[in-house]
């Protein structure tokens, strides 16, 4: 009896073994929502982005479904790749600009902060807010007349011909402002989670504090650089409110430029086509972006 016991035992044993190595199997079908929702919402309007891109448009409003490329030829014309690289700018300069003023706040919640609930529910407030309301709020604050700027110009700070509004420096300080928390987040998500022995131990074992940093925080830290690099990154390349409101839109990025051809232009197709080579060139900087950071995480570890 005792050795049947034992037998089934180890056999019981070899199973949990076996079932923690391959991880939990769960039937698929509780995967048939988040297909669902997938297919629905992401690769149906995608698909139909795709058909309008190569159809015709006749007359001012009438479209033609046929499978017609002039549409990605007439995007070779100079004109259309100086939007694409100022957009290209536009989405680096927000994702290196939010890191840049997101790490330190980040770091700063996840190591020293003492009150650090309230500090987040004061990064997180901002949310609870439109997007369109927290933008257009920026027109009062840049406005040339505004009380800060009236002070500084009457005391020689600043000149009297100053003009941030309207301008792709008011864009710059809009999408800082609003993408902002996205970048904070994530990071101060990865940052949370670290062992800061590890870095105590460094610096006990002759590291400086900036050596410490560079070899041990931020290899650790690289998945939440990733995941806010990807939310900042990706929404920007199709940004259109930031620019429209703030830059008047004087300047145009790709997303102004979509919109201009659905709304105004009203040519669809042409729409449709600017609109698959933005996402067509967004995943192919994201898919290489992945593998870069992937190589760095795995060069870390």
């Amino acid at each position: 009896m005792a050795v049947e016991a034992s037998s089934l035992s180890a056999r019981r044993r070899r199973g949990a073994i076996r079932a923690g190595a391959g991880g939990p199997r769960y039937p698929g079908w509780l995967a048939l929502p988040a297909v669902a929702w997938y297919a629905l919402f992401f690769l149906a309007p995608l698909s139909i982005m795709a058909v309008f891109s190569v159809a015709t448009r006749v007359g001012f409003t009438e479209i033609v479904y046929s499978f017609d490329l002039d549409n990605f030829r007439y995007l070779w014309d100079p004109l259309y790749g100086r939007v694409f690289l100022r957009t290209l700018g536009l989405a680096f300069f927000g994702t290196i600009a939010t890191l840049l003023v997101g790490f330190p706040v980040a770091y700063y919640l996840a190591r020293y902060a003492r009150r650090r609930t309230l500090l987040l529910l004061l990064i997180v407030v901002p949310f609870w807010t439109s997007f369109l309301i927290r933008t257009y709020s920026w027109l009062i604050i840049l406005d040339r007349d505004f009380p800060v700027f009236r002070a500084l110009r009457s005391i020689g700070v600043l000149p009297e011909d100053l003009q941030i509004l309207y301008t792709s420096k008011a864009v710059y300080i809009g999408v800082v402002y609003n993408y902002l928390p996205l970048m904070i987040l994530p990071l101060y998500a990865a940052l949370e989670r670290m062992d800061w022995s590890l870095v105590e131990a460094a610096q006990d074992l002759g590291d400086s504090a900036l050596r410490a940093f560079r070899r041990v925080t931020l290899p650790l830290v690289v998945p939440g650089i990733a995941a806010g690099s990807l939310l900042v990154f990706i929404p920007l390349m199709g940004e259109f409110l930031i620019p429209v409101i703030l830059g008047g839109d004087l300047t145009v990025y790709a997303g102004n430029l979509i919109g201009q051809q659905f709304l105004t232009a009203r040519d669809w197709p042409f729409g449709a086509a600017i609109a698959m080579v933005v996402i067509a060139a967004m995943t192919v900087l994201v898919l290489a972006y992945a593998r870069l950071v992937g190589g760095e995480e795995q060069h870390g570890r």
